[in-house]
């Protein structure tokens, strides 16, 4: 709804069918035009009514003067832009068109944004620091995902996005479970900017503060189900948060780290790191658009299949998206670390029955913490079940100098313990 000081504008029925035709497209655009248009005409000491009827020579002089004098105000030439576009709609819809030129100096500038940059990983860390658990979560879902700040919460606060939009999201008890991760993320064609339907994905350290977001409401005491909203807001007047309102969270998280960026800058972000992960070779162009909510081939595709995807399509999103997560993490690793870490998990794998082989396979497909533990849970279970025809487990742990006689009776080395033990398995050969 506009601001009281023109909502009386809308009391001329003409008036109100514009605004109304407008908001049809877009309710912050008629918003929006209306203030420009208000504003003009309070300024200039004209009515909309008068424009519209106005004679084409005195109109134009009218503009080029309101041009000239915003110009010399010191006015960015994009707001004047803005200016000039509310009433050309305004006079389009009275069947009204401006057919000469009106030239402004600096009409796609934006001065506003000159020092603005995308910020890196320590920065990014720096600000999901600053925040509180809805203020991370949000931060990380523009930041990871790509989200626009509308989806989370729209101009009105009547949608945005839902705990089933997440589908691999389980509320269980008290505790917030991912079934895979990166976890997908739908957003429905009315929460889509273009209007389509699309989804993205949200990384390891974004479920993380997602998690911890949602378990805090429950510890409050709410009941969350797949029609909740993802984000709330602070005072539920509406159901879902306002899209001012998300902006202002984020806004608060961003100057607590100390820079005055624009809530916007984590969505660039987003895109910027995944161009470097799409020039290592991690994930396709394609799919970088498609996660951003922009059209383009794969929009099409999922559009016109009903929003159906081959899930070998959408598995292989979920791996390039994986592959590109250490671009957009901020929970960087070393490679010292990275390579400490991955000798334990084959090591783990190892312990478990895997062989050499399909470890190293295993754990090229880069796995998360939460598949490596199912795998080895599974695995684990299956060697204690099973025996051979002797009635022997397939896999014990020995003493070393006792392995030996085992290799001997047909038993594989699998991996050396501490304390002088280590893992053997049973050979069906």
């Amino acid at each position: 709804m506009p601001k009281k000081r023109y909502a009386q504008l809308l009391e001329d029925k003409d008036l109100r069918r514009w605004y109304d035709n407008v908001a049809r497209g877009s309710v912050i655009t008629a918003d929006v035009y209306l203030r420009r248009l208000g504003g003009f005409c309070k300024d200039y000491k004209q009515n909309p009514q008068i424009l519209s009827e106005m004679k084409e020579e005195e109109l134009y002089n009218l503009l080029l003067d309101a041009v000239s004098d915003l110009e010399h105000k010191g006015y960015a030439g994009s707001y004047q832009q803005s200016i000039l576009k509310a009433i050309r709609s305004w006079l389009a819809f009275n069947g009204r068109t401006i057919t000469r030129k009106i030239k402004i100096k600096g009409a796609y500038e934006t001065p506003s944004l000159a020092k603005e940059r995308v910020p890196t990983q320590p920065e990014l860390k720096k600000i999901f620091l600053a925040g509180n658990n809805q203020q991370r979560a949000a931060c990380s879902l523009l930041a990871h995902s790509g989200l626009r700040i509308q989806v989370l919460g729209n101009y009105k606060g009547t949608g945005g996005l839902r705990l089933g939009d997440l589908p691999g999201l389980k509320v269980e008890d008290k505790s917030i479970e991912f079934e895979q991760i990166p976890l997908q993320i739908v957003v429905r064609p009315g929460l889509s900017k273009a209007g389509h339907l699309y989804f993205t994905f949200l990384s390891q350290e974004g479920c993380n503060y997602l998690k911890d977001y949602l378990e805090e409401r429950l510890r409050k005491g709410e009941k969350l189900n797949e029609d909740s909203p993802l984000i709330t807001p602070k005072i539920p007047k509406r159901p879902f948060i306002t899209s001012i309102k998300v902006g202002d969270l984020i806004r608060k998280a961003l100057r607590k780290a100390g820079f005055e960026w624009r809530p916007y800058v984590l969505r660039s972000y987003f895109d910027t790191q995944l161009m470097l992960a799409e020039s290592k070779g991690c994930c396709l162009r394609d799919y970088r658009t498609f996660w951003m909510g922009h059209k383009g081939d794969i929009e099409h595709t999922y559009t016109t299949n009903k929003g159906k995807l081959p899930p070998d399509i959408i598995e292989d999103m979920r791996e390039a998206y994986k592959k590109s997560q250490e671009f957009l993490q901020t929970e960087v690793m070393t490679p010292k670390e990275k390579e400490i870490k991955d000798i334990f998990k084959k090591q783990f794998l190892r312990m478990s029955g895997f062989s050499e082989e399909e470890a190293r396979e295993f754990l090229e497909k880069n796995p998360s913490d939460e598949e490596l533990k199912r795998v080895v849970r599974e695995r684990l279970l299956g060697n204690n079940l099973q025996r051979d025809g002797n009635g022997k487990l397939r896999q014990k742990v020995v003493l070393l100098e006792e392995l030996g006689k085992y290799l001997e009776e047909g038993w594989e080395f699998v991996t050396q313990l501490q304390d002088n033990k280590a893992i053997v398995c049973f050979s069906e050969r």
